[in-house]
């Protein structure tokens, strides 16, 4: 089992709604996948050592202004990095990622301490909730997403520690840049008067992944990491889930997901390769002035008709259980049973008496939910399902399950309002301001690494 949708968010302030400043499970993961030429030290060693005693050198992987990172923490971090992003568990790849996932958490650290310094508190009930909606997003219960990490090997607190850092740091970057950040009417007029001039024109489904570099010498080395990215995802990682990850975008908390837009709202280097790219496809990387862009082109259409994203369905769940021992012939039975049961149903009022005809057979109450918010798979499986009628059966670990398309209402094109574009250019801003802030951090730390 993968958890592909950790997430959390900072509040809102001033009426807007911040989405995310730093995504992914480490708010500053540059790139994993390779290694960098490795850091001076900034502090004697003989400062370290007094800090700690010889015979503990080997469970200090970092000291971060005379604060330790511990090899346990690196080693727990690897392993919630690997299972979060669907990146396989091979000691090849552990390899790759341990100096860069060490530095990311060097990074965490320098956050954490930013937000102690300006008392910015993360309460445990905000944690709690985070949980829920991971759970929420990944179609999972609480329950299982804790299964998921004890299977992997991974700590609750690890994830707990990740998601209390990044809630902080949000409010960090929010309370000392939000209120410089302004956007000027001028601005959205710009924005506005583009897309209406380009309301004919094609637009592009795009999803993103971005990754930044602060030094010039080092894009050679993160052209090659983000290129392994690429082989990663076109090998079956999800996109979704590698963007929450590393990407360093305010789209990651999305899945990288930044909506239709047009050709001139992207990087004049990104617009060129998407308007040659068919739906499905994953680009190589494309390198920018401060960094590298993944783009995965998901649809594409021509004029401003409405984003499938934001249709809205009426879901039910359908189960017919079985153990995960059950024998071939159970399994067969099932298979028949869902079968008839798909070729009988015609709504959901029916399917709910319907279901009860079979052994232990359970539908779930109809769900009301926005297609963009469904997992991938779920979105391609009821893709062309008529109203009243069950997808393709798919066994689970529950047993073999289905969905019943209880209502489907399509959404309405239209054009952004002033609020929405005022919203999104004020994010991108204050991502910035974050990523300039965590730079400045790492410049006059004091970091030594074991």
């Amino acid at each position: 089992m993968k958890l592909a949708d950790v997430f959390a968010s900072g509040s809102p302030r001033g009426g807007r709604k911040l989405l995310r400043i730093l995504p992914g499970l480490t708010a500053a993961l540059l790139l994993v996948l390779v290694t960098l030429p490795d850091r001076p030290a900034v502090a004697q060693e003989s400062s370290s050592s007094a800090l700690i005693g010889s015979s503990d050198s080997q469970a200090i992987a970092a000291i971060v202004n005379d604060q330790v990172v511990s090899s346990y923490d690196l080693d727990q971090r690897i392993k919630l990095v690997l299972l979060s992003s669907g990146i396989p568990n091979t000691p090849e790849n552990i390899a790759r990622i341990r100096g860069q996932v060490l530095r990311s958490l060097v990074d965490e650290h320098l956050q954490q301490q930013e937000a102690q310094r300006l008392n910015v508190e993360v309460a445990q009930e905000e944690v709690e909730k985070a949980f829920e909606r991971i759970a929420q997003r990944s179609n999972m219960s609480v329950d299982q997403i804790s299964a998921a990490l004890e299977e992997g090997g991974v700590a609750r607190s690890t994830l707990e520690t990740q998601i209390r850092n990044d809630i902080a740091w949000n409010r960090v970057v929010q309370q000392q840049f939000g209120p410089l950040v302004t956007v000027g009417e001028g601005e959205v007029d710009e924005v506005m008067q583009r897309l209406e001039e380009e309301s004919g024109e094609p637009r592009y489904l795009v999803a993103e992944i971005l990754v930044t570099f602060d030094n010039p010498a080092h894009a050679d080395e993160i052209a090659a990491g983000t290129q392994r990215l690429v082989d990663q995802i076109r090998q079956g990682a999800p996109f979704e889930a590698v963007a929450r990850q590393f990407s360093q975008s305010a789209s990651a908390a999305n899945g990288g997901d930044i909506g239709w837009v047009h050709k001139s709202q992207l990087p004049d280097q990104v617009a060129d390769i998407v308007t040659q790219m068919q739906p499905g496809m994953v680009s190589d990387p494309i390198r920018t002035l401060t960094g590298f862009y993944i783009v995965q082109l998901k649809s594409m259409q021509t004029g401003t008709g409405a984003d499938p994203m934001m249709d809205q369905y009426s879901l039910m769940k359908i189960l017919l259980p079985l153990t995960p021992d059950a024998g071939q012939q159970a399994v067969a039975r099932r298979a028949r049973e869902a079968e008839e049961f798909r070729a009988q149903v015609s709504s959901c009022d029916e399917a709910s008496t319907l279901v009860k005809k079979y052994v232990s057979g359970q539908a779930s109450p109809a769900e009301n939910v926005i297609a963009g918010r469904l997992p991938a798979q779920t979105r391609q499986a009821i893709a062309g399902v008529p109203v009243g009628k069950a997808t393709a059966p798919l066994r689970s670990e529950y047993g073999v399950e289905m969905i019943v398309v209880c209502g489907h209402r399509a959404a309405q094109g239209e054009m952004p309002t002033r609020d929405q574009i005022d919203n999104s250019l004020y994010e991108q801003q204050l991502s910035m301001m974050g990523r300039r802030h965590l730079r400045d951090l790492r410049r006059d730390a004091v970091v030594v690494y074991r």
